[in-house]
């Protein structure tokens, strides 16, 4: 156990593992200098390690994972690596007594994600994935709009990930990198938690709610061999369809215990302007529907407070979408109220600051976190579930209960 881990009233004193992604929350951790102290930063480029060096001048650094969580004056690691590899070192980092917070995803397997439960179960340290999507401004006002209940009840949600990222699959050299790696190796919803962490978080799932079982579609693949082949020509393995396992897009349906349907849709590879953040929501009494570029706002109908009707009674005005933002004196979430000049000056719409901000706090409230060890295996198991399922021509597949020993204590 680390020396000052349960004095709240101290920073806590965290080290960065994978320095290059990383990087993204220097702006966070500045603004939260108060409560955290960057002491070390982790990465197998010595390069990467010395541009660390030169805008923190007193950090330690280190090449190796194993000698830095050797170190007595460290509470917590922020990692910021391959997501294969962060079930791994998490449970390497719990079991030398430090607080983790892990970025997206949590574990690809279930054997991981089991371990990863235990570890944090029998460690009673922290724990929490650092998904950024669910801290975004819209995403967390309509959070706060369904719990005060302004949509009636929720039947249908949807959520989608639709991002080109094939130019961040290889080196220069044509080598792959981790996520050229997750597409030649695996055909599954590979990373699910920015579509289903937010409406996760709007549903209270592993709190009044749970993922019951899930059905998953790939399409057939296409994109990344067209991309290789443009970039290396046919001597290139990737400038053939046969090389890659993932499809172009992946759709999964999942459906919880109380009969609401969450729809995810993941595509990192077509040709398509970003669209990262479309959300969704069907209500009794009202929807949502995310913007699909930068120039349009988040959008909402509400009876009785919207114009229009959509029923379409004779004589009635046809129901019409308005601005979310119209409801932002109202329903503005209370840390975007508090933080809203710190987490603008942050990546992802904030959510860099914000996690951050979370996962410190907790630990010096001794609380669980907004994203827990159970949330996190939960939405990161829809990785290898939905393999099971395309696998199997989309045959359902049941969500394990990785919290069955939290609640055989209750």
């Amino acid at each position: 156990m680390t020396t000052n881990q349960n004095n709240t009233q101290n920073p806590i004193r965290l080290a960065v593992v994978g320095g290059r992604r990383g990087g993204a929350f220097k702006q966070a951790l500045s603004a939260l200098q108060e409560t955290v102290i960057l002491t070390s930063v982790c990465d197998l480029s010595e390069t990467v390690l010395t541009e660390w060096k030169e805008n923190y001048p007193g950090v330690n650094t280190y090449t190796d994972y194993d000698k830095l969580l050797e170190d007595p004056n460290l509470d917590a690691v922020l990692l910021a690596t391959p997501l294969v590899i962060h079930a791994k070192q998490a449970v390497k980092a719990l079991r030398a007594g430090k607080h983790v917070l892990s970025e997206v995803i949590a574990c690809h397997t279930l054997e991981d994600a089991w371990e990863l439960v235990e570890a944090v179960e029998q460690t009673g340290l922290t724990y929490m994935m650092a998904e950024n999507y669910c801290y975004m401004r819209p995403n967390k006002m309509v959070e706060n709009m369904v719990h005060q209940g302004v949509f009636g009840k929720v039947s249908f949600v949807e959520g989608a990930y639709l991002h080109d990222c094939r130019s961040l699959t290889n080196y220069p050299d044509g080598s792959l990198t981790w996520r050229g790696e997750l597409n030649r190796d695996h055909n599954a919803m590979n990373y699910p938690t920015h579509s289903l962490g937010p409406l996760a978080q709007w549903l209270g799932i592993n709190r009044t709610d749970e993922l019951d079982y899930m059905s998953t579609y790939s399409t057939r693949g296409g994109s990344m061999a067209k991309y290789f082949h443009e970039q290396y020509g046919d001597s290139h393995p990737g400038s053939k369809p046969a090389y890659w396992q993932q499809g172009d897009a992946t759709v999964s349906t999942i459906r919880t215990k109380s009969g609401i349907v969450i729809s995810l849709r993941l595509d990192w590879a077509s040709s398509r302007p970003h669209n990262m953040v479309h959300y969704g929501l069907q209500g009794t009494e009202g929807a949502y529907l995310a913007p699909r570029h930068d120039k349009e706002d988040p959008l909402v109908w509400i009876e009785g407070r919207s114009p229009g009707y959509s029923v379409g009674l004779p004589g009635q005005e046809h129901a019409e979408w308005e601005s979310l933002w119209n409801y932002a004196d109202e329903f503005e979430h209370p840390l975007w109220k508090r933080s809203m000049k710190e987490a603008e000056q942050a990546g992802h719409g904030g959510g860099d600051f914000f996690v951050i901000d979370e996962f410190v706090s907790s630990i010096r409230e001794n609380r669980l976190p907004a994203v827990d060890v159970y949330d996190a295996v939960t939405w990161s198991s829809v990785f290898p579930l939905s393999a099971q399922s395309i696998a199997n021509n989309g045959q359902t597949v049941a969500f394990p209960d990785f919290m069955k020993n939290r609640k055989a204590k209750k």
